[in-house]
């Protein structure tokens, strides 16, 4: 059964999308730590992170790289940081996260903003991304 990534990516389940190139996507967390808080995938499914060949793994942090300035243009915070967790979705993902205190990164103090307000959030990210040309 393909992951909740998977069906995000295949437009299944809808999402708050940040950024999207052939091999990757960005969207917020429907329950971030904290406003801002982005996942960053790679869209062809595989579950650990250190199991992805090293040009897509070489890929998606440079792709997380450039969403991060984004994010913390449009979030105020000291800076963003980075996680890899990998137990809750089997599928390898990397969390950008605002940071104003270590306390932001606390996984077990999510929110649950509305719709609206990720929608609010995904639109002033979008906005810092540098536009294609």
């Amino acid at each position: 059964m393909p992951s909740i990534f998977s069906r995000i990516v295949s437009g299944e389940i809808s999402a708050h999308k940040i950024a999207e190139t052939e091999d990757y996507l960005a969207f917020l967390d429907v329950m971030p730590t904290t406003t801002g808080h982005t996942l960053v995938i790679p869209k062809k499914e595989v579950d650990y992170l250190f199991d992805l060949d090293d040009a897509l793994y070489t890929g998606l942090m440079a792709f997380a790289k450039k969403i991060a300035p984004a994010i913390e243009k449009a979030v105020p915070c000291k800076r963003i940081g980075v996680a890899v967790v990998g137990l809750e979705v089997p599928h390898a993902h990397v969390h950008l996260i605002p940071l104003n205190s270590m306390a932001d990164m606390n996984f077990n103090n999510k929110t649950k903003p509305s719709q609206d307000e990720l929608a609010a959030t995904a639109e002033k990210i979008r906005s810092f991304l540098p536009q294609a040309g």
